[in-house]
């Protein structure tokens, strides 16, 4: 799951800040049909390492995850953070000359990336000026939303057929349906399968428990569930943290993890969003190739594992989209939604 573990500045990719050249041109290629997943998350996650909320850390991660009590990495302060992980707009020559001659493909996470962070989930609409960002570099470039949601739930946000999209943090990946080589109703992978039946029971007791707390709400994101605590006064935090953690005592095959102020109840498997990174550059054929440069950009402790696949590949870039610094293996930064349609925007013009 989420890999908390900070890394040292001199570990972030930065790419040199170069003018692009003229001319330049990404090609893109038609994708594979992907093959079974389940095979790579059949082993349980090493809980050690996977950011795997332990007894009574609980509800200091959930004070972690709110803007007020975050902390700016030990040692560093506001400037020295955007030293390290500068504006991917003010640098985007530099990216664009570490792109050159190579494939780029681009990852999207969706709630505070293409759409902003609000109170209630269910009115997490995209505009139509980001739609139309989004659609942009889609025609330029293999494009995937890379989600905690839903995938139903975030497709009927996007509404771009021509998409992959991962929901349930990677656990539920589909591709495109207006690409001829790809049937509407395919699934290219759902490694958890098996745990549907558990994820209904716990979302049944968890609403059930939850109802006690006013503000607090459960969604049933298929393969995993969020409990969303934004709405809920501070004081009942650690009400409602010992409250879910009650509930999933008895289910040891499942385990909780946090994002902005929302826990996260998901199967104890070893797949994350790195993992459908990897899954859909193997299915567009780009694995092992060296000129493929992976684009993604979250704002969640979830995208931390898409930006330490990056890192390790040492290929492309990840942009975190925050405000506050945070301990991150992005390479790059961005402020906002905003900021994103602005960059979307600039990498399609460049290609054209």
């Amino acid at each position: 799951m989420t890999n908390h573990a900070a890394f040292a500045a001199e570990d972030a990719v930065t790419a040199v800040a170069a003018p692009a050249q003229p001319g330049r041109h990404f090609a893109s290629f038609p994708p594979r049909r992907a093959r079974d997943c389940r095979k790579a998350a059949l082993g349980r996650m090493d809980l050690a390492t996977s950011g795997v909320l332990m007894a009574g850390s609980l509800l200091d991660s959930m004070k972690a995850s709110s803007p007020r009590h975050a902390m700016s990495p030990a040692g560093a302060d506001h400037e020295e953070w955007i030293e390290k992980h500068p504006s991917a707009l003010e640098w985007f020559e530099g990216v664009l000359a570490a792109a050159e001659g190579k494939q780029i493909v681009m990852f999207l996470d969706y709630d505070g990336t293409l759409s902003p962070i609000v109170q209630d989930p269910d009115r997490a609409v995209m505009t139509e000026e980001m739609r139309d960002a989004v659609r942009g570099v889609a025609q330029h470039f293999p494009t995937a939303i890379v989600s905690g949601r839903c995938r139903d739930k975030v497709f009927s946000f996007v509404k771009l057929e021509e998409l992959y999209y991962a929901g349930s943090h990677g656990m539920d990946i589909k591709g495109p349906t207006k690409v001829s080589n790809h049937k509407a109703d395919e699934v290219l992978c759902q490694p958890a399968t098996e745990f549907l039946p558990v994820i209904q029971e716990v979302h049944e007791k968890l609403t059930a428990k939850m109802e006690s707390i006013p503000g607090a709400m459960v969604e049933n994101n298929k393969f995993c569930l969020s409990v969303h605590f934004r709405c809920v006064e501070e004081a009942e935090w650690d009400a409602l943290g010992r409250d879910v953690k009650a509930v999933l005592d008895d289910y040891p095959k499942l385990c909780l993890t946090k994002g902005r102020k929302v826990l996260e109840v998901r199967p104890s498997i070893e797949w994350n969003k790195g993992h459908a990174l990897k899954f859909l550059l193997k299915s567009l054929g780009y694995a092992e190739r060296v000129d493929v440069f992976p684009i993604y950009i979250g704002d969640d402790r979830t995208d931390e594992d898409a930006f330490k696949v990056l890192q390790n590949m040492g290929q492309g870039i990840g942009i975190l989209v925050t405000k506050f610094p945070k301990e991150t293996s992005a390479s790059y930064s961005l402020r906002e939604p905003a900021e994103v349609k602005e960059f979307l925007r600039k990498l399609a013009k460049s290609n054209g």
